[in-house]
């Protein structure tokens, strides 16, 4: 997106302050980010030149994830809390295409993916992008337009991806999740992806983690490299499925083929866990 085209830009959009949404998307080669963002993202890849490897690992977790729990698990609808901006392969676009009658919820607090998001979707009666932020679990759980859609005494697929890293300590994000996990009956399923930071195991990455830490407290507000329990504790007592909690390429490789492994590689993990 072009920086002096302001008719495309939400007027509530501050294009001079940058956001974690379009970092993300300049890092996947996306075109909906401006120079605030493009300045973050220069800064960390003087950390991690790797660090937009990782963004598309992060989708491609995000494609097998929700490929397995449409056509091996038999989950019909997805609430996809902190979206971001569409790109290729968005949820709907994968869980449609197994099962048509599939139905999703995008929830995300950024004026820009909402937008985005509901002109992409504006001949989808199974679709729905709706404004929401992750720390008020009872506004998106009760939400009407939600209830239309999702049905919680049914399986869910519950997607928080590179979400919960950025909930500061202080702001409990243990004690969220516990909440969106009650929300769920059993059958449904939670996936997560969140950066890591391996501590002593691989003091190399973790130095890498501390900075990249920094560097997001001091531009964008909040990021949290949190350890393997950390994160762990986010499934609560939800069955993990195997692999477990792993590096993103290491989720499931459809072709068997693991990427190199960079600086990132063990800085981003994720994992899909059942509640029985």
């Amino acid at each position: 997106m072009s920086d002096t085209d302001p008719e495309r830009v939400p007027p509530e959009i501050d294009v001079n302050q940058p956001n974690i949404s379009r970092v993300y998307d300049f890092m996947l080669g996306g075109k909906d980010n401006f120079a605030a963002d493009r300045k973050v993202a220069e800064m960390a890849l003087k950390i991690a030149p790797d660090a937009p490897e990782a963004a598309r690992a992060n989708r491609d977790f995000l494609r097998r994830v929700v490929r397995h729990l449409t056509a091996e698990a038999g989950i019909r609808q997805f609430l996809d809390i902190g979206s971001g901006l569409p790109t290729q392969g968005n949820v709907h676009e994968i869980a449609q295409e197994i099962a048509p009658d599939a139905r999703i919820v995008y929830v995300d607090i950024d004026p820009m993916v909402l937008a985005h998001g509901r002109a992409l979707l504006t001949k989808s009666s199974h679709t729905l992008v709706l404004a929401g932020d992750v720390r008020e679990p009872e506004g998106i759980l009760t939400h009407p337009e939600v209830l239309e859609l999702i049905d919680f005494s049914r399986p869910v697929g519950l997607l928080l991806f590179a979400i919960l890293h950025h909930l500061n300590d202080d702001e409990n994000p243990q004690d969220l999740a516990a909440r969106y996990r009650t929300a769920l009956s059993p059958g449904s399923h939670l996936a997560i992806s969140h950066f890591h930071n391996p501590g002593a195991l691989r003091p190399e990455v973790a130095a890498q983690a501390a900075s990249a830490e920094k560097i997001f407290n001091e531009t964008l507000g909040t990021g949290r490299w949190r350890s393997r329990e950390e994160i762990l504790a986010f499934f609560g007592d939800m069955d993990l499925l195997e692999p477990g909690l792993v590096p993103l390429p290491e989720w499931r490789p459809e072709d068997g083929h693991l990427s190199d492994q960079g600086i990132t590689y063990h800085t981003f993990v994720g994992g899909l866990a059942r509640k029985s």
